[in-house]
């Protein structure tokens, strides 16, 4: 019986020292993949840098130069959250992935929508905002014409390169042309001087252009086309940091702060007198 016990305690004690050992190994991998973590070097070099591609009213410069917009408000409120500074890194659309994945800044705040193909290259975070795309059209060029009739040869579509409306229009109207530009303005401009039929944007920009422009602007009817939310994208295999943007996101949902800037932006134009027409 006495030997009994004794082994029983050894074999009890090999137990915890390997449960000892596990947590101890646990701990340790979990302390470098943290240190990995792009949370670690925000939080030592005391800024996050943040890349972006302007467009109203996401992200726009106000009459003195300065960037304004709904990403602005997210990326100053998440940079006061973390207690550092912030650096916003205006960057081309087509090349802000590259740009991400290059380390040029640590994450994408800039508006862009969750698709299978960019999740091939980064990661996303759970939506910070949803939006839906509106088609934009020349009353003139189009007057009589119904969706279906937009694809056509005839039809000239104008899209921001590198964008989702771009890959949507291409794919829902493959017969129609589609002239693209680098800036969203280009190409509602387009549309506005009867050199294109028709553009595509996230509402609510298509109502706010055609408030703008009434006698040569209208917002097609119909079903927004490709709703979906819009999310940070990050570098593939930092689960730190996706854990605690995530965290701030459902955060910042709860309390009603997102929402109500995202309201702000888009369902207002309050702001509008800060930029120049």
């Amino acid at each position: 019986m006495k030997l009994s016990r004794r082994m029983l305690g050894v074999a009890l004690g090999a137990v915890v020292a390997t449960g000892m050992a596990t947590s101890a190994w646990a701990q340790r991998a979990t302390q470098e993949l943290s240190s990995e973590s792009v949370i670690e070097t925000i939080k030592q070099d005391g800024v996050i840098r943040i890349g972006l591609t302007l467009f109203v009213p996401w992200s726009m410069r106000d009459k003195n130069g300065d960037l304004i917009g709904f990403e602005l408000d997210v990326g100053r409120k998440l940079a006061e959250d973390m207690e550092v500074e912030v650096e916003f890194v205006p960057t081309a659309w087509d090349g802000i992935i590259p740009a991400l994945v290059s380390s040029n800044f640590d994450v994408i705040i800039s508006g862009m929508s969750v698709t299978a193909q960019r999740n091939l290259t980064i990661n996303f975070t759970d939506p910070y905002a949803y939006s839906g795309l509106a088609i934009l059209v020349n009353k003139e060029l189009t007057d009589g014409m119904s969706r279906d009739d937009l694809n056509s040869p005839d039809v000239t579509f104008t899209a921001r390169r590198g964008a989702t409306p771009a890959s949507v229009i291409a794919k829902a109207f493959p017969d129609a042309n589609l002239l693209l530009f680098d800036e969203d303005g280009a190409s509602t401009q387009e549309v506005l001087n009867g050199n294109a039929h028709a553009t595509m944007a996230s509402q609510p920009t298509p109502n706010r252009e055609a408030g703008r422009n009434p006698e040569t602007l209208m917002v097609m009817e119909g079903e927004l086309f490709d709703p979906r939310g819009e999310a940070f994208g990050l570098r593939k295999g930092d689960a730190d940091a996706m854990n605690f943007f995530n965290n701030w996101i459902a955060q910042n949902w709860r309390s009603g702060w997102l929402k109500e800037r995202h309201n702000y932006w888009f369902a207002t134009e309050e702001w509008a007198d800060q930029v120049a027409q």
